[in-house]
């Protein structure tokens, strides 16, 4: 789908309120299994979060409990997001800490320089 036609769609569905969107996320599921492959989320959470949804849509439940329950697990998918990325960061982390950095190589010892030997003086005496 080129830019154009995915913002001009998402401009619509910003109008629309959540009842009629979920009438056109039917139309467009039932648009998908006539015509192409339907693609699964990916992500765990994601499939999860969906299964939840259809589970809710099914049963017929209040589009506020709906609404309201996939507002939490958006927000939980998020946080564990954070702390999947945060535990990546730390993992690396000491990984970086135990491998050895490169010794910086040793300066060679500073030229030794022989001091000017000056005349003896002589003395007046």
């Amino acid at each position: 789908m080129n830019d154009l036609l995915k913002q001009r769609i998402l401009r619509a569905l910003d109008t629309l309120p959540d009842e009629r969107a979920y009438q056109v996320l039917d139309f467009v599921e039932f648009l998908e299994s006539k015509y192409a492959e339907r693609q699964r989320p990916t992500g765990f959470l994601a499939k999860i979060t969906e299964t939840v949804e259809d589970t809710m849509r099914a049963g017929k439940l209040p589009l506020q409990a709906i609404s309201g329950t996939m507002g939490l697990m958006d927000s939980a998918t998020k946080v564990m997001k954070g702390l999947a990325a945060a535990g990546q960061a730390v993992v690396e982390e000491a990984i970086s800490a135990t491998q050895p950095t490169p010794a910086a190589a040793p300066r060679p010892p500073a030229p030794v320089v022989p001091e000017k030997l000056e005349p003896p003086r002589e003395s007046a005496s």
